[in-house]
Formats: C-alpha cells, structure tokens, sequence
C-alpha cells in the first residue's frame, strides 16, 4: 500500500501561505453565500475622495463591515447618517490583503422614507441658496403659444395625454416632441441634454417637462439637482408635470408653473380656440366702441374748440379796434391841424422847414405863413430877438 500524501496545510511540511489561504476564504465565502438583504445601524460612515464608502452595519450582538462603490452610489439617493437605521442589499466579499469579511452594497435604503427624504432635501437646500426657488423670479407663460415642446418618453402615457388634450383645444398648435427617459440610471442626463436642446432651439414659445405616475423611485430623476438645474436655466418658460397631483418634485418648484398632471398641463399651456375666437371677437367689438365713443368725443372738442376760437377772434379784433381808436384820438389831438384850429399858424421857409425861433428869420427873405385856412406868402422886414 502506498504511503498517504499529505494535503497542502495538513502538516508543517505542507504548509500553505497566508494569501493561499485567504484566496481560499474568499473563494469559499464569495461561492456560497447568495446576495442577501440585512437590517442593521449604520456606524464610522466615511466618505473617500475616491467616491467610495466605508462604513459599518451593527445590531445588538454583531457588527459587520460595509462598503459601496462609487460606481454604485449613483443607485442611492444619498448618504446614510450616522446612527441611522438602514436595510442593505449586497453580497458577503473577502478583502484578501487582511482576510477582512466586508459586505459589498448594491442597494440602500432607510427606514420609511429617510435617504430619499434627505437627499430631496439637501437638493432643494441647494436650490433654495442659488434663488432658484425665488417666486420672483418665476415667468409669466405665453397666452396664446403656437409652438410647444414637449420632454417626455415616447413610450409613456403622458405624450399621449397632452398631445390630446392639446390638439382637442386647439387642433392648430403645433407640438415637437423632445425624447428623453424619464427613469432610470440615464433618464437625469437625458433629460438634461432634452432640457439644453429645447433652450438652444428656441423656436418653442413653451417648454412641457413630465411624465405619469409611478413609484418614487420611477419619478426620482425629476428631483436630480442636475435636471432641476437646467429647468431653472432653460431659456423658454416651463410648465412641470410629474406623476399625479399628490406628488412634488424639484422640478416642479424650479419650473415657471406645476401642473398637478400632463393632462392639467396641456389644458393650462393651450387656451381653447373656441374662447379664443369669442374673446377676439367681443375685443373687436369693445374697440370698435371705443373707437366710435373716442371719434364722437373729438368730434365733440373740435366743435368746441371752434366755438371758443371764435370767441377769442371777435375779443381780440374788438381790443385792436378799441386800441386803434384810442391811438388815432391820441394822434388827432396831437396833430399841427389841430393847433391852427385853435388860431395858431406855421412860418416855414422856401424849403418848407418850420422857422420857429427869431434867428431863422432872414430881412429881405421870403417866408410862407400857414394859417388854419389857408398860407400867406411874406417878406422878413426886421428882427427883434427878445432880450436875454
């Protein structure tokens, strides 16, 4: 009979080395035990540069160590505190380099709604200290929009519904569907490139962002800060219609205007044309009123206006006639004519210059006196100045 060979490890001679073993550990470990859900309080949370998380999940009697990648934190809305109570679904891992047993999680979640509840929270926060959550700055929608862009799943309900309720309204409007996923890992970013797309077009005079109901975490990619961000920023108002009317999201605080569904959304975005018409028409007939009232009126200040310019007319030709007269009496009474009346007469010269002083008398010289009925003609004889 053949002598027994010894296994690896059975013996000082057969020894195995220490990463053997531990490779054994977690071959073993790592083979048997399926991914499972555990229930623990969350302890040391830590947070790497790297994106990855450390921490560890304890009851009363045992405690575990845990970890999540960075690559898989984007599946949780946000950070466990410390202390609290959570539920993990992940698969049992051995850290070679120490034979280290740590629990790698894949899903997360707190108890009710904690984690999504802080993470809805810390977004809105964020929000809230840039303005955009500011009611002021909110802008007023287009009243009568012709062209409305809508960002939604072409496989969902909700395309459907406002593309109904739209055309219903208004069979003349015209929609131009921006495709996005509206959930899962993508939907954020896809959303995000609709939203920046719809902003750089331009040619929308109103931005529909939305879908149908659905569970939280079907509706989560409408509170990522990243869409709710590029909602804020888009160059076109924005009307928000996510899930039904109990449900609340941070697009809908960030957009112009919340719709409690898709449905409400159209039927707030497009007027019903029938109205239209009847309002443009009683508006046609209420200016057509103002127009007549406002030419009677102008009518009626013209007429007005003549009679008083008349009026003024006559005064003003009166005062000038009343002047007039006043000035030729003035004039009248200072006339030559009118001192010859009174028995004065003029001496004038050969020349016709008035001679009114003793010096402009020459002997021998003729002169003309004028009286008031008629002239003499004389000779100068003597001059006798008064003595001074």
């Amino acid at each position: 009979m053949s002598p027994r060979v010894a296994e690896p490890g059975e013996s000082a001679e057969t020894a195995i080395s220490v990463s053997v073993l531990a490779e054994s550990v977690k071959s073993i470990v790592e083979g048997s035990v399926p991914p499972v859900w555990i229930r623990g309080e969350v302890t040391g949370f830590k947070k790497y540069r790297s994106g990855h998380w450390y921490f560890a999940l304890r009851d009363g009697n045992a405690q575990i160590s845990c970890m999540v990648w960075a690559s898989d934190t984007a599946r949780i809305p946000a950070a466990p505190d410390e202390g609290m109570q959570v539920t993990a679904y992940g698969r049992l891992g051995v850290y070679a380099a120490r034979t280290e047993i740590r629990f790698s999680i894949l899903r997360l979640a707190a108890s009710g709604d904690g984690l999504w509840r802080k993470a809805f929270e810390e977004a809105r926060a964020k929000l809230d200290a840039d303005g955009l959550l500011d009611p002021a700055r909110k802008r007023p929608l287009p009243r009568y929009p012709r062209t409305i862009a809508v960002i939604t799943s072409t496989e969902g309900a909700a395309l459907h519904d406002i593309v109904s309720v739209a055309r219903r309204r208004d069979p003349t409007i015209c929609v131009v569907v921006i495709p996005a996923a509206v959930q899962g890992e993508t939907a954020p970013k896809e959303l995000v490139r609709a939203l920046r797309r719809a902003s750089h077009w331009d040619g929308a005079d109103l931005v529909i962002i939305g879908r149908g109901g659905g569970s939280r975490e079907d509706l989560w990619a409408f509170n990522d800060e990243r869409v709710a961000r590029a909602v804020a920023m888009c160059r076109t108002p924005t009307i928000s219609a996510v899930g039904h009317e109990v449900d609340v999201s941070l697009t809908d605080l960030v957009a112009d205007l919340r719709a409690a569904t898709p449905s409400a959304a159209a039927e707030t975005a497009v007027p019903e044309r029938a109205k239209v018409v009847h309002d443009l028409e009683r508006m046609g007939s209420r200016l057509r009123g103002a127009l007549s009232l406002r030419a009677e009126r102008a009518r009626s200040d013209l007429a007005r206006a003549s009679r008083d310019l008349a009026v003024r007319a006559r005064r003003a030709v009166e005062l000038r006639r009343s002047w007039l007269a006043a000035s030729a009496a003035t004039i009248d009474a200072l006339s030559p004519l009118r001192t010859l009346e009174r028995g004065y007469v003029v001496a004038r010269d050969a020349d016709g210059r008035t001679l009114s002083r003793v010096r402009d008398f020459v002997v021998g010289e003729e002169f003309g006196i004028v009286a008031h009925d008629g002239s003499v003609r004389a000779r100068t004889v003597d001059v006798k100045p008064e003595a001074t």
